[in-house]
């Protein structure tokens, strides 16, 4: 059995973060392990109270996943500050840990910073360098950038960006881009552009999305799947997780992590 190891913050309500990647994992077949930068107190209406977890504890959870449960795939969220950002660069960076899928946690749906500037500065410079791929979605990919996404060009020239910064691959999210299309295009970028679709879900269910897709993508990269392959399976399950949402909670609903993907979702083409 494959390990993967997740880097983010707890969510109480069990719809993103630590819970939504773990329950991934699982779904995918891998053994989950976890290094926690921050808890939340939330649940399906907001975020009512948070702290972040010390450097020293967040680096020592990392070390001690890594000196005995070694990762074959990494992915990590939410990462509160700069200091915690450093800390992970260097853990990174100094086991060598392999299928680095970076969700650079930037930008709620709003449009709200959810970091401070100064720790967005440090994902672009010291972590985008490290991973294998990023997942940023319209608004994050607008902060790296400076691209406001309106279209699929617009997606293929911060995808080139993305890629000079130093990542090996870039998965660019399109369901931020309320374009008024029936269908959501992804652009994933790695020396050869493949274009997902797949219709757009009128939901609110949809707390996690980001969380569960990184994750996904980590798992299937654990267990020895190419890049897009691992994209594509990610996207399957998502959506349909999403779909079949078990409709919890006063406001952004959870997704179905007991979902299986479906392949008659998604197309995708290549150039």
């Amino acid at each position: 059995m494959q390990v993967a190891l997740t880097i983010a913050g707890s969510d109480s309500g069990g719809g993103a973060g630590i819970q939504a990647d773990l329950k991934t994992f699982h779904q995918f077949g891998v053994f989950g392990t976890s290094a926690i930068t921050a808890v939340t107190a939330q649940n399906t209406i907001g975020v009512t109270q948070w702290q972040a977890i010390p450097t020293d504890l967040v680096r020592a959870q990392i070390d001690a996943v890594a000196s005995d449960l070694r990762p074959a795939a990494v992915k990590s969220g939410m990462l509160a500050n700069l200091a915690i950002v450093m800390t992970v660069a260097a853990a990174v960076h100094d086991h060598a840990l392999p299928n680095y899928v970076l969700d650079p946690v930037m930008v709620a749906t709003s449009g709200d910073l959810l970091i401070e500037r100064e720790a967005m500065s440090a994902i672009r410079d010291h972590l985008i360098p490290l991973a294998a791929l990023i997942t940023p979605n319209a608004h994050e990919t607008a902060v790296i950038t400076g691209i406001t996404l309106r279209g699929e060009a617009d997606m293929r020239r911060a995808a080139e960006v993305i890629l000079r910064l130093g990542a090996k691959a870039v998965l660019i999210k399109g369901g931020h881009l309320d374009d008024g299309e029936a269908r959501i295009t992804d652009l994933f970028h790695d020396g050869e552009v493949t274009v997902f679709s797949h219709s757009r879900i009128r939901t609110t269910s949809t707390h996690g999305t980001g969380c569960t897709l990184s994750a996904a993508i980590a798992a299937a990269l654990a267990k020895g799947a190419g890049p897009v392959d691992a994209v594509a399976s990610a996207i399957d399950f998502v959506h349909a997780a999403i779909e079949t949402a078990p409709a919890l909670g006063a406001g952004h609903g959870p997704l179905n992590h007991f979902a299986r993907d479906s392949s008659a979702t998604k197309a995708r083409t290549s150039d």
